[in-house]
């Protein structure tokens, strides 16, 4: 079966601490290659290059959240 979202949001999957250095990936599903990027946050526009498919938080914080 084929599934419904093309994408996924790759997270660590260790608890995460504030100050720790985290990279938020985005892949495609069955090798699909993804090239263009925006990520968002609460529906904020992060600003990051539509060239990257990673987004890094350093450090940490709790107003990464959500």
């Amino acid at each position: 079966s084929c599934p419904t979202d093309p994408l996924v949001l790759q997270v660590p999957a260790r608890a995460l601490l504030e100050g720790d250095t985290v990279t938020l990936r985005c892949r495609g599903w069955h090798h699909n290659p993804v090239t263009r990027v925006r990520f968002y946050q609460d529906e904020k526009d992060l600003g990051e290059s539509l060239w990257r498919t990673e987004l890094s938080l350093s450090p940490l914080q709790l107003n990464h959240s959500g």
